[in-house]
């Protein structure tokens, strides 16, 4: 994949309701990431907590549900603080696979407590 310099972020993605940050705008955001795409950028950045704890699953319903996995870049973060015990970073790490509905992320980052 040809190396880009933009990449698209998921922290606020559009929603219905302003009100409710899990309210997805899944024809608006698939709009988005068709764009993004089609001007030939790839890297998406998502978090686990993010839209309510709900981005990642946000990503694979809009992206990853719809283009092939070789077509996009895919990172996420995870947060120390939600992690109880070291069995917490494995744990949470399959969550997030499963979220995104990949098998590997080209990149991840742990986040700090601050």
């Amino acid at each position: 994949m040809k190396e880009q310099k933009l990449g698209f972020g998921c922290m606020r993605l559009p929603v219905l309701d302003a009100s409710d940050p899990t309210s997805f705008d899944y024809e608006k955001i698939e709009r988005l990431f068709d764009c993004f795409l089609e001007q030939g950028f790839t890297y998406f950045d998502t978090a686990y907590t993010y839209h309510g704890y709900q981005a990642e699953k946000a990503v694979k319903k809009a992206l990853v549900d719809r283009y092939p996995r070789e077509r996009f870049i895919l990172a996420t973060k995870m947060p120390l603080r939600d992690f109880k015990d070291g069995e917490d970073l494995e744990k949470i790490f399959a969550e997030q696979l499963e979220n995104c509905g990949v098998d590997y992320f080209d990149a991840c980052v742990i986040l700090g407590t601050s």
